[in-house]
């Protein structure tokens, strides 16, 4: 199995996991740990799932606020939760960082044709493209300032 086709797999199963404890809350944290270690997947795709669920919720409320100015017109809670879940999801590994913008987004995308709704992967691609301009916006500031405050030091 190559790398690409690992992280969708754990990309898959940490949508499952989100879902689960959207509909059940965080009390059911205990059954999605076992949901993922009873799945066929290799020990490293479910520590990577693990890791995907735990990045989406890390700042819960910071995620749902970001995606909240990108849904024109849709409260947050409105939304399906396939959808939603495919969302945060996706938000957690644009703030981890590690993975291409691009790469997330076209994941998001075979997610919700897989298991949401014919409309959903033009939805989740809007929301997300408009998610990473905002967040690559915020880094081309801070890269800005943090220069101009390396540029001042160096000419005191």
């Amino acid at each position: 199995m190559t790398t690409v086709s690992r992280r969708h797999s754990a990309r898959r199963l940490a949508l499952q996991g989100l879902c689960c404890l959207d509909a059940q809350g965080p009390s059911v944290g205990d059954l999605v740990d076992l949901f993922i270690q009873d799945s066929d997947e290799p020990l490293e795709t479910q520590a990577t799932a693990g890791k995907m669920i735990s990045q989406a919720l890390a700042d819960l409320d910071k995620c749902d606020q970001v995606l909240s100015r990108h849904t024109r017109d849709w409260d947050l809670d409105r939304l399906a939760m396939v959808d939603r879940s495919i969302l945060r999801l996706a938000v957690g590994e644009f703030v981890a960082g590690k993975t291409p913008f691009k790469v997330v987004i076209v994941e998001a995308i075979k997610l919700a044709r897989e298991f949401s709704t014919a409309e959903s992967p033009r939805f989740i691609n809007g929301v997300l493209d408009s998610v990473a301009k905002e967040l690559v916006g915020k880094d081309a500031e801070a890269h800005q300032e943090l220069q101009a405050e390396t540029s001042a030091d160096e000419t005191s």
